[in-house]
C-alpha cells in the first residue's frame, strides 16, 4: 500500500515468503529450490527498500502475523513524521 502524498510505502510481508524470524522456515522437501528462492526474496526486498529510500520514500515492513492496530500505529507515526 502506498501513501503518495507522504511518500510512504507499506509492505505486509508473508512469514513464509519473506523468511520471518519467528514463523519462517525452509521446507524439508526440495531444499535446493526453496532455500535459494527465499534468500532471493530477501535480497529483492532489500534492493526495493534501497531504491525507494534513495527516491525519498519511507518504507514500512510489517509481518502478516502482527496485530493490525500495531501496524496502523506505525503507519500513522510515519504519516505524522512526514507532515512535520
Amino acid at each position: 500500500m502506498v501513501f503518495t502524498r507522504w511518500r510512504i510505502a507499506v509492505f505486509i510481508d508473508g512469514c513464509f515468503w519473506h523468511s520471518c524470524p519467528v514463523h519462517g522456515n525452509v521446507p524439508a522437501r526440495n531444499v535446493g529450490y526453496w532455500e535459494p528462492k527465499l534468500k532471493r526474496n530477501i535480497a529483492r526486498d532489500r534492493r526495493v527498500d534501497a531504491v525507494l529510500a534513495h527516491a525519498g520514500w519511507r518504507v514500512i515492513h510489517a509481518w502478516e502475523h502482527e496485530p493490525t492496530h500495531e501496524v496502523a500505529d506505525r503507519v500513522l507515526g510515519e504519516v505524522h513524521a512526514a507532515q512535520s
